[in-house]
């Protein structure tokens, strides 16, 4: 996949050119995966391992990802309020996925519910790594049949605990895309099964102003929906179709808006000949 840093068009940072939406990945990380499958730890029961969680994740993370988020990415909470009106249960956020950082949005959001993030399995493979990003909240996916069944617990089990979990079901990291990929409903069954609601978030890019309109890098803008339920009578087939649906179209009308700005310019290949 080709990149160039100095495109013909100066008003882009990059140019970026793609060729499956679906699949083509651009976080820039060469990380061997391990197994995940039954033998996977997905949810640690030992009190030592816990509290050292709750201090990394509450008393470490949190400060430094709330300076960097504010300073670096400029983000800004659109809707904040559905969240907070979830305050009594567990919920899913389903969101697109344009930075790395992405992962650490849904903490600040919902704080101070914790929030986990279901991740790829290179989350975990990070030698010396893996408690760390597990202690931040990362549940990974298997990468093994076997490991179905606790993965599947270990959602259920954090929803019962009142936590967010969040899905970024595009799959991959597109940074600065202003556009929504297509993707499937797989992971809306989990909203089904534990019976509750989820909310949509969508990731849009604004222009800085004010003091900090001399920085080219936008800032990070993070809209929530209302929260949203499974319709009652529906096949667990139907139902998942639906909430892909709402969210789908959700996303898609806020990434439409045209103050959405393009930093990095995607161009499939098949029509780059053309630009």
């Amino acid at each position: 996949m080709k990149s160039v840093n100095e495109p013909e068009n100066r008003a882009y940072k990059r140019v970026i050119y793609y060729s499956d939406e679906l699949n083509d990945d651009f976080a820039g990380t060469k990380i061997s995966t391990n197994t995940v499958d039954h033998t996977f730890p997905f949810v640690h029961k030992n009190p030592f391992w816990n509290a050292c969680a709750f201090v990394l994740y509450y008393v470490v993370a949190l400060p430094l990802v709330y300076l960097a988020a504010k300073l670096y990415l400029g983000l800004k909470f659109e809707n904040r309020r559905a969240l907070k009106g979830l305050r009594k249960s567990g919920f899913y956020l389903y969101g697109n996925h344009t930075q790395q950082l992405d992962a650490f949005v849904p903490a600040l959001a919902a704080f101070p519910k914790r929030a986990y993030i279901v991740a790829n399995a290179d989350a975990v493979s990070i030698p010396f790594l893996r408690n760390i990003v597990m202690m931040l909240g990362a549940i990974p996916v298997p990468t093994e049949p076997s490991g179905l069944r606790g993965f599947t617990k270990a959602l259920s089990t954090r929803i019962s605990q009142k936590r967010c979990v969040t899905e970024f079901p595009e799959r991959h990291i597109w940074p600065f895309y202003t556009g929504i990929r297509p993707f499937p409903d797989n992971s809306f069954h989990h909203p089904i099964r534990d019976n509750v609601p989820l909310v949509a978030m969508v990731t849009t890019y604004r222009r800085r102003r004010g003091l900090l309109a001399w920085v080219k890098r936008p800032g990070m803008t993070v809209t929530f929906s209302e929260p949203i339920l499974p319709s009652a009578g529906l096949s667990v087939q139907a139902a998942k179709t639906e909430l892909r649906d709402k969210v789908y179209a959700f996303m898609k009308a806020h990434a439409g808006a045209a103050d959405n700005v393009e930093y990095y310019h995607y161009v499939k290949r098949d029509n780059a000949s053309s630009t």
